[in-house]
């Protein structure tokens, strides 16, 4: 009997052991946060007195494109532990192979392209046709039949999320500027190291983009008087070390590492970069039916790391969340839609209110939460813990803040409406209304209201029905909104 019950237990564990290894590659099993802090902060780190609504205040130019980053040293960055940047890429500009310390959401604000992101271990799935390139043999030998990794389109309105210490690329195969947001999220439990953004480059000699390593350069730029690039992760190498490892000449080597590549770390193309990937329709067609099945029959376990959607469109108007057709729309992507985001434990949305439409004060019960203003301008106000206004002013176009979790904020569109997308720091953050059909106030007894804020009976009725709008409402002291 003590043989059969030893093992019996040996089978239980074994077989716990294999199903919680299946669970970890599936991104479809959400991680739990509940006891688990973003990263080790100082006390005092998020005692706000002011917000600011700021524009990037660095540059870093490169040969087809320029990086701009907003200041991580500013204290409501340092609060909510995320940096921000906006790459503005030209037609048949690169941007290199690289990879962060912590995970990343992307929107594309404006263009199109393509992206390779290499999932290590995950085999090549792309493979050139024989008769293109593999069929023919010269000089008695096969020739060369290029294979790699799947390349996924994008366009206006995604959002991308890329996990950390992930490499991967985009390319603009437009005809007009790529302009991108990317929001870092340095306070995730994926990122080990301290809460410094840092970007490992594979190719060329670029500047880096981090505030630490701008301010390492114009140290070594002060002793040294002259500009100085800092290199991919090849150049720290011994080129024979290289060489061997990759079993090329030693040129070949040198020139991985880059050093006399001058040209930044967005380069231009020649001609058009050649890689394998469907045509655009049946791409979009193909990724439209997983789409479909995906939201008939999904369990969790549909998803693996080498197989993870990793884009989701927010534009649409027909996958609007909340939609008021007077007042504005709202989209959202977590982890119900985009399975990945559970893994990356973060989610974005995007707003859009028509003419001096209002979203009435709220907040994120779980969630930091970076909004990047797309279009138009909005009077917006923050108010935290204390009942102080940390921030009451226009945001406009081009300009980001950052709204720590529990700040209650407002929003009114002005006369051109105002839109706008928001990067969180939750895998399915939540927000609560104070104002409107499913605020708090209207989830109290009357005589709660009445006796909280010394009102009569029928001020509290009022003031709990006024409004059946839940989430947009419209003006009610202006004419006609545009609904565009």
């Amino acid at each position: 009997m003590a043989y059969k019950s030893s093992l019996c237990f040996l089978v239980l564990l074994s077989s716990s052991v294999a199903f919680g290894q299946q669970e970890s590659l599936a991104y479809g099993q959400q991680g739990s946060r509940f006891g688990q802090q973003r990263g080790q902060r100082r006390q005092g780190d998020c005692q706000l007195n002011n917000l600011n609504a700021q524009e990037p205040q660095h540059r870093v130019q490169a040969e087809a494109g320029v990086t701009e980053f907003w200041d991580f040293n500013d204290d409501q960055f340092q609060c909510a532990g995320v940096t921000a940047c906006r790459n503005i890429i030209q037609p048949r500009g690169l941007f290199l192979p690289a990879y962060t310390n912590a995970p990343s959401l992307v929107y594309i604000l404006r263009g199109r392209g393509i992206q390779g992101v290499m999932m290590s271990g995950c085999p090549e799935t792309y493979h050139s046709s024989e008769q293109s390139e593999g069929g023919r043999r010269e000089g008695g030998a096969q020739r060369f039949r290029d294979q790699h990794q799947k390349i996924r389109r994008f366009r206006e309105g995604d959002v991308i999320a890329l996990p950390a210490g992930v490499a991967h690329w985009c390319y603009n195969d437009g005809d007009s500027e790529l302009v991108v947001v990317i929001m870092e999220d340095l306070g995730n439990h994926q990122n080990q190291l301290d809460n410094n953004p840092r970007k490992f480059f594979l190719a060329g000699n670029p500047q880096q983009q981090g505030q630490g390593q701008q301010q390492q350069r114009e140290s070594y730029r002060r002793r040294e008087g002259q500009e100085q690039n800092f290199g991919n992760v090849f150049s720290g190498f011994d080129t024979e070390v290289l060489a061997e490892a990759f079993g090329v000449d030693r040129e070949t080597a040198r020139k991985l590492q880059g050093q006399d590549d001058n040209r930044g770390h967005i380069i231009r193309v020649e001609g058009d970069l050649q890689v394998l990937r469907p045509s655009r329709s049946r791409e979009e067609q193909e990724e439209e039916e997983r789409g479909r099945e995906y939201g008939r029959r999904a369990n969790g376990l549909e998803e693996t790391i080498c197989s993870a959607r990793l884009i989701e469109n927010i534009n649409d108007p027909s996958r609007a969340d909340f939609y008021n057709p007077r007042a504005g729309r709202l989209t959202t992507t977590n982890g119900f839609n985009l399975p990945i985001l559970n893994f990356l434990r973060l989610s974005a949305e995007k707003g859009v209110l028509y003419r001096n439409a209002l979203m009435p004060p709220h907040y994120k019960l779980n969630a930091h939460c970076v909004m990047y203003a797309t279009r138009g301008e909005a009077q917006v106000q923050v108010v935290d813990h204390r009942g102080q206004s940390v921030f009451n002013d226009r945001i406009r176009e081009g300009q980001l803040i950052v709204i720590p979790q529990n700040f209650v904020v407002s929003k009114q569109a002005g006369n051109e409406g105002f839109e706008w997308v928001s990067m969180k720091t939750h895998e399915n953050a939540m927000f609560s209304t104070l104002a409107g059909r499913t605020s708090a106030i209207r989830a109290m007894p009357i005589d709660v209201l009445v006796n909280a804020y010394q009102i009569s009976r029928d001020e509290a009725r009022r003031l709990k029905t006024s409004r059946d709008e839940a989430v947009m409402m419209e003006p009610r002291r202006s004419g006609r909104r545009d609904v565009a």
